[in-house]
């Protein structure tokens, strides 16, 4: 080996070089990087109030169709007591 120029002292920081690199690559977590928790709740939030948006349209649509029901009503009341009141002979 020496004839080759390599000295025992080499291989050995070769070999301690090696190691830990393979020991660094094991500490590493496989697979994608974890998210952010702040994210998360960014997505949450965001999903809430998509929720939220389309219950207060739903709500405003049954308030307005309560209105026009009410108006409607408030258009065949008179009528009917008008029809009540008048004597049938």
């Amino acid at each position: 080996m020496r004839r080759e120029g390599r000295y025992r002292s080499l291989l050995s920081q070769g070999r301690q070089q090696r190691d830990r690199g393979a020991i660094t690559a094991l500490t590493q977590r496989v697979g994608r990087p974890g998210e952010n928790p702040r994210d998360r709740e960014l997505a949450r939030l965001r999903k809430e109030k998509a929720r939220l948006v389309q219950e207060l349209d739903r709500a405003r649509r049954v308030m307005e169709s309560r209105g026009k029901l009410a108006a409607l009503l408030e258009g065949l009341a008179p009528e009917s007591a008008a029809e009540k009141s008048e004597p049938t002979s």
